[in-house]
């Protein structure tokens, strides 16, 4: 998924793993045509203007049928901008993905996600004071990802919030966030040197 994008970063962060490339910084280097097969060449050649850059769009170029995994913004999605968002800080939090973290953050405030929602995200903490609405899809989101199922009446809590189109939305937005974060982590992906990591690692 196309999160937000940034502008090349040629310059090597101080202290960086030694696995880790100064372009893109993670381990993936910036692709080549060699790097792909003929129908990765093709579609390639098709974006002369892309450039290698901190994210995930450097990584998924690399899989043909993966390019286009979504809204950077949600301003289009069936949910809403500001559910797009938290559905992506939900994830980034639950597999401690913090260039996620750090580029939707912000992004969820712009779109009126509000600070204290985004804090109980962020610090683990416990929902009650929240809206029924996301006080619901925070413990959805968090009994899914943490034991891989939910119960039935969670299920039945989230229809009755989100509806069923709504919360497929949602489920596939955390899907498509969940299979970026899992590349980002598995890349080390690192944050550009002009942002401050906003994740907080938590304790055990």
């Amino acid at each position: 998924m196309l999160l937000i994008t940034l502008p090349v970063f040629a310059a090597a962060q101080d202290a960086l793993p030694p696995d880790i490339h100064p372009v893109t910084l993670s381990r993936l280097p910036p692709v080549t045509p060699e790097d792909l097969d003929e129908e990765g060449r093709r579609l390639l050649a098709e974006r002369p203007n892309f450039r290698p850059g901190p994210g995930p769009t450097h990584v998924t170029i690399f899989s043909p049928s993966e390019r286009n995994l979504g809204i950077p913004m949600g301003t289009d999605s069936f949910v809403g901008a500001r559910n797009f968002q938290l559905a992506t800080l939900i994830v980034a939090r639950e597999i401690d993905q913090q260039f996620e973290w750090t580029m939707h953050e912000p992004a969820g405030l712009e779109v009126g996600l509000e600070q204290e929602v985004i804090d109980v995200v962020k610090y683990d903490r416990d929902v009650e004071g929240l809206s029924p609405a996301d006080a619901t899809f925070i413990t959805f989101g968090r009994e899914l990802l943490r034991t891989h199922r939910v119960s039935s009446e969670l299920w039945a809590s989230m229809i009755e919030h989100f509806g069923k189109q709504g919360t497929v939305t949602l489920l596939t937005i955390m899907g498509e966030y969940l299979k970026v974060g899992i590349m980002l982590n598995a890349v080390d992906q690192q944050l550009p040197a002009d942002r401050e990591p906003l994740l907080p690692i938590l304790d055990e």
